[in-house]
């Protein structure tokens, strides 16, 4: 069975772009689900964001894979008109625009539940619909700051430093995929169509279980650790002859086999390392006893003798090495498709793996306005004549 099974028959109406609405609108495309990308006749601004290949963008095709494209000019009363009208066929509707400019363009909540019953709608926003920073714009990087994320990113003597990609973004599409999903759960129950309104601060705040417990059990502000876990040890990088070496143990079963692995059993005796909590106390003594084997072997043969003996440890890989590793190849991460112009391209696909669903058959992201025509025929059964008389009047 392909994965355009799962969703099958929804209908969503995306008005999103950029990356936090378009990543949470590519999830559900890779299940099957016709999304109805809407832009304006410049396009995503994720389009003119390297990196290109024969002038397409990468990230515009990683975010928006699987996807319909209209050109709509929605300022106009018959560009209003035609998202109206798929408002009125649709189950889902994902914006991500600043608060109040759904209500301006008439297609906020209000509006478009008016037009369909049960409807389902989900607003992605930097600081949520309501509250007394809500009318600010946000960037990935702003979510980062002002949840946390920064202050426990990087190392301690250095500044705060934002995490190596938009998880504010991220994060907040995939709960609003997920969040979508229950509210359609719920339809199919009986219930009614929702509002959801989902933060990129919320997101991510809610992502940091850790650091949060820390404060809200000991009242300490925790801080920067860099590669070190905030309260298990040894847990984080070690020097190794050729690099550095992942480590990570959490327990005290865990630590017996290392220091065993590592020809210091009566480490795991000591009083100073009897529990993780006096493990993580005095971490650079310890810290000082594991590299002293580390650092005269290579990265590789210390994870082969710690994984044969029980111990998670792990090179450091790049992103490359990732994406091309046999892990990823049989994961079936990375999903391969021609594209008109940019010719064979790799995208990114959902890691969920489904019994029953073959993976790899998402469709590929759209052509500006390639589906425009098409949509206004098939779907809201427009004549040939209505959609000339749009294009005539550059609402298409």
């Amino acid at each position: 069975m392909p994965a355009d099974n799962l969703l099958t028959g929804l209908r969503v109406l995306d008005f999103t772009r950029v990356m936090a609405g378009p990543f949470c609108t590519a999830l559900l495309a890779d299940l099957g689900a016709e999304v109805i990308k809407v832009e304006p006749a410049q396009g995503d601004d994720y389009r003119h964001i390297g990196p290109f290949k024969n002038g397409e963008s990468g990230l515009f095709a990683l975010m928006n894979r699987g996807k319909k494209s209209i050109t709509v000019d929605m300022k106009s009363p018959s560009g209003l008109g035609i998202v109206h009208d798929l408002a009125r066929c649709s189950d889902i509707v994902v914006e991500n625009f600043r608060p109040g400019v759904t209500q301006r363009l008439k297609i906020d909540y209000a509006a478009l539940s008016a037009l369909k019953e049960g409807l389902v709608y989900l607003s992605i926003s930097g600081f949520g619909q309501s509250g007394p920073l809500a009318h600010r714009p946000a960037y990935d990087i702003i979510a980062q700051a002002m949840a946390g994320l920064m202050s426990v990113t990087g190392e301690p003597e250095r500044p705060p430093m934002r995490a190596g990609e938009a998880y504010g973004d991220l994060v907040s599409g995939l709960f609003g995929a997920w969040a979508v999903l229950a509210a359609l759960v719920s339809r199919l129950r009986g219930g009614p169509g929702r509002y959801i309104d989902i933060a990129m601060f919320d997101a991510l705040f809610s992502m940091l279980p850790t650091p949060l417990s820390v404060y809200l059990f000991t009242g300490q502000s925790p801080t920067r650790s860099g590669n070190r876990h905030l309260i298990s040890a040894p847990f984080g990088s070690f020097a190794a002859g050729d690099g550095h070496v992942i480590i990570a143990v959490a327990n005290n079963a865990l630590f017996e086999k290392l220091m065993t692995a590592l020809g210091r059993p009566e480490v795991a005796r000591d009083d100073r390392f009897r529990s993780d909590e006096e493990r993580r106390r005095n971490e650079p003594e310890l810290r000082a006893i594991i590299e002293s084997w580390t650092a005269g072997r290579s990265v590789a043969d210390i994870v082969e003798t710690l994984d044969a003996a029980s111990v998670p440890a792990s090179p450091i890989w790049s992103v490359e090495q990732a994406a091309t590793s046999a892990q990823a190849a049989f994961r079936q991460l990375l999903a391969a498709m021609p594209h008109p112009v940019a010719g064979d391209i790799r995208v990114l696909e959902q890691p969920a793996h489904f019994s029953g669903v073959e993976r790899g058959k998402i469709g590929r992201p759209p052509q500006l306005g390639e589906h425009t025509a098409s949509i206004l025929a098939d779907v809201l059964g427009y004549g040939a004549d209505k959609i000339a008389a749009l294009r005539q009047e550059n609402v298409i």
